[in-house]
């Protein structure tokens, strides 16, 4: 039986398949499906194999084509892409950003974090979590959620807020991120305004460089408080009595 051309690749039955696997193999290196049918039913799918960030620059790209058109990746979408692939990412204005491996200091903050964190809600209705873990966040207003990693969040609604599949779904009353040069920019404007459109509490901001803390309270979707915490003195919480963290001791010899 001759082998069919259609949009969606090459159609052959398993025989034609087992009796030319290196012509349709060949077919699969040209970027070509090869798709598989048995007694007139189709049943496996040879697709030529793509890297994670192949993937992911070849979505990137439509989603580029979305954005001239007035769209954006949709949440589904990101759901799909996300599930698919084992690289780190968020979805924040229906923008995909790629999470870069974190340096020795970032690591080094985020342990010293979690310790502090982990001691106060120790014995607590609250759990503290690290990144990587995915906060589904629905902002007031708009359509689409976000998708984000905190590097450090504490969640007080666990329970009956996780799915089937173990995802959270709930709302982080407190999250934390670490600045970095690149990701300074995003972290101090468009996930400030998430977490904020999204009935978060509080928000930490940590800042390596300036060797400073800043403390978010949110209340109505809005910026209750804000507070900036330099070296010699404890960064408080706004919205948890008695969590806090010495700022010098946080910084003290950072690799």
């Amino acid at each position: 039986m001759k082998s069919i051309h259609y949009r969606e690749g090459v159609v052959v039955t398993a025989t034609e398949l087992k009796q030319n696997l290196g012509k349709y193999l060949a077919c699969v290196e040209q970027q070509n499906d090869v798709v598989i049918t048995k007694n007139g039913s189709k049943i496996a799918r040879l697709t030529p194999y793509v890297t994670d960030i192949e993937q992911y620059f070849t979505v990137r790209e439509k989603s580029l084509d979305y954005q001239y058109g007035g769209k954006k990746v949709s949440y589904e979408e990101f759901m799909e892409i996300s599930e698919k692939s084992t690289l780190r990412m968020e979805l924040i204005n229906g923008e995909i950003y790629l999470l870069g491996s974190p340096n020795i200091m970032h690591q080094e903050l985020l342990g010293r974090l979690h310790l502090i964190f982990s001691e106060y809600f120790k014995g607590k209705k609250c759990r503290v979590f690290l990144a990587p873990f995915d906060v589904h966040l629905k902002k007031k207003d708009v359509k689409t959620p976000d998708v984000m990693q905190p590097d450090v969040l504490v969640i007080c609604d666990l329970e009956n807020n996780v799915t089937e599949k173990g995802r959270y779904m709930g709302i982080p009353d407190l999250v934390v991120e670490i600045l970095s040069d690149n990701t300074r920019s995003k972290d101090m404007i468009d996930k400030l305004n998430a977490y904020m459109l999204s009935a978060v509490k509080e928000y930490w901001i940590i800042d390596p460089k300036q060797e400073t803390i800043i403390v978010y309270g949110f209340d109505n979707y809005d910026i209750d408080k804000v507070k900036t915490f330099e070296k010699g003195v404890y960064a408080q919480s706004l919205a948890f009595n008695g969590l806090s963290t010495d700022v010098k001791a946080l910084f003290h010899e950072l690799i």
